[in-house]
């Protein structure tokens, strides 16, 4: 199998894994306008501070996945490691947060973008989409959970 159709199942895998969570997270609700999760509660600046991080962490997987188009796994690495993984700066920010569940959620987020860091070292397509599937899947998990 090509790595043109590697990635185009993996993506495909993706979005509906995030469609399966959300209409799951929806049906457990009677409205569509009732948002059961969990809020945090974060002051204006930063609940924004958190958004830009998130909005990051979406790019730094793009920026992997054109990584691994080009064969480029050292850099998809380097990108995983710097931009996901649990650097002194992100464990920092993670343990300022009150609610456990989403500090645990959130280390265990960084702790799969090293995971991925080292599985892209190793150049291997497959294991390496899959590293990725498990960081996403911590994102989309965060999500179903928490709000803003």
């Amino acid at each position: 199998m090509s790595f043109k159709s590697i990635l185009f199942l993996f993506l495909m895998f993706l979005i509906g894994g995030a469609t399966v969570a959300a209409m799951d997270h929806e049906m457990k609700h009677n409205s569509p306008m009732t948002d059961e999760r969990i809020s945090l509660n974060l002051p204006p600046m930063m609940k924004q501070h958190q958004l830009a991080n998130m909005r990051n962490h979406v790019d730094a997987v793009r920026r992997i996945i054109a990584a691994i188009g080009k064969d480029d796994f050292d850099g998809a690495s380097k990108i995983a490691s710097q931009e996901l993984g649990l650097t002194e700066e992100m464990k920092q920010m993670c343990n300022r947060f009150e609610n456990k569940n989403f500090r645990e959620m959130g280390l265990a987020f960084h702790e799969s973008g090293d995971q991925l860091a080292k599985t892209l070292k190793t150049g291997n397509v497959q294991e390496s989409l899959q590293a990725l599937n498990v960081t996403m899947g911590q994102c989309v998990s965060c999500h179903a959970t928490f709000r803003q």
